[in-house]
């Protein structure tokens, strides 16, 4: 079952290979350890996404390097990275091996710019697409533009198991055999190791169920974003269009793992407001990663990254599964729009 699941997510992804791994974190941490990425290395992510990308980084031994992201699309800023790549020493220059790009919420990254990147100063990329299946940048799918793509198959994500599980795909053949060697602690003769890998396998129960979940997996997609295209609807209607910015789609296909909203005020009092009145929310990421405790011995700051630093404390994630109805929606701006009189 798990190669069968390998080859029909590789096909779906327009990728090469498929390696299916435990978890969507263990996709990050495999995916480094089979580009060599270790100590004394650094890796450069945003600041503003779920802990295990930079964690990952952290757990393969080297040096997460932070970035600033879009104010629009809450992903990796290229300028940022740019910047900080230009305030480098040529010796922290020397030790930068990779980028993580995170096409996060369900909308793809501007690759060009990031491959661009990655080709001037000779980085591997690893595309963490754990809430991106499906979703495209110019007709490319998220996981297939790059060295790796990793994916989550964790039960909140658009293609969910019953517990965890992942993937990671490769356009490589020698990342492809590096990938099946480390999953199985570097073995692939039972008690004969070339690597030091890990306990990373996918589980057959969670790979048969995500097969199956994945022939459904474009209606959900397109319902969900229906209900986005209702909701940008529903705010402009309602003439919240200045109080809330609504997400960034551009030419490209979105996935809406999340629909996130930005405030410009009272965020979390409208969260208390509208989970009394039986909706519920979530507030992404409240705590950007260079200001998370275990990340102190970087010696970030705040006011380090502003745009991440604003967008955590102003953002808001509404209900957005392919179920939810239209009066369902209704409701949800009827009340935020109530919220703001």
């Amino acid at each position: 079952m798990k190669k069968t699941l390998e080859k029909e997510i590789a096909e779906y992804c327009s990728s090469k290979h498929a390696v299916g791994v435990s978890s969507g974190t263990d996709a990050l941490l495999i995916s480094l350890m089979a580009a060599d990425i270790g100590t004394g290395d650094s890796v450069i992510t945003p600041t503003y996404t779920f802990f295990a990308t930079a964690g990952s980084i952290a757990r393969a031994g080297a040096k997460p390097v932070f970035v600033d992201i879009d104010s629009k699309t809450y992903n990796i800023s290229s300028e940022s990275v740019y910047r900080v790549i230009d305030n480098m020493t040529r010796e922290e220059r020397n030790k930068l091996k990779a980028i993580i790009p995170v096409h996060l919420y369900g909308q793809c990254c501007d690759m060009d710019s990031i491959l661009e990147i990655a080709e001037k100063y000779n980085l591997i990329v690893v595309e963490d697409a754990a809430q991106a299946i499906g979703a495209e940048y110019k007709g490319r799918r998220a996981g297939s533009m790059s060295d790796f793509g990793c994916f989550s198959f964790f039960p909140s994500k658009n293609l969910g198991a019953f517990g965890d599980g992942g993937i990671v795909t490769t356009n490589s053949d020698e990342f492809f055999d590096k990938l099946r060697l480390l999953r199985v602690h570097g073995s692939h003769l039972k008690y004969y190791h070339k690597k030091v890998g890990g306990n990373f396998r996918l589980d057959a129960l969670q790979a048969a169920i995500v097969s199956i979940k994945l022939n459904y997996l474009d209606g959900w997609t397109e319902a969900r974003r229906n209900n986005a295209d209702k909701y940008r609807e529903l705010f402009i209607d309602a003439g919240l269009d200045d109080i809330v910015n609504l997400p960034a789609e551009k030419e490209n296909r979105h996935i809406y793992n999340q629909f996130v909203i930005k405030l410009k005020e009272k965020r979390d009092d409208l969260r208390m407001f509208l989970n009394d009145a039986g909706i519920g929310t979530e507030v992404y990421y409240p705590v950007p990663l260079h200001l998370q405790d275990c990340f102190s011995y970087l010696n970030y700051r705040r006011g380090d990254f502003p745009v991440s630093e604003y967008t955590a404390s102003h953002t808001l994630a509404l209900p957005v599964y392919p179920e939810l109805s239209y009066e369902q929606q209704a409701y949800v701006v009827e009340k935020i729009k109530e919220f703001y009189s």
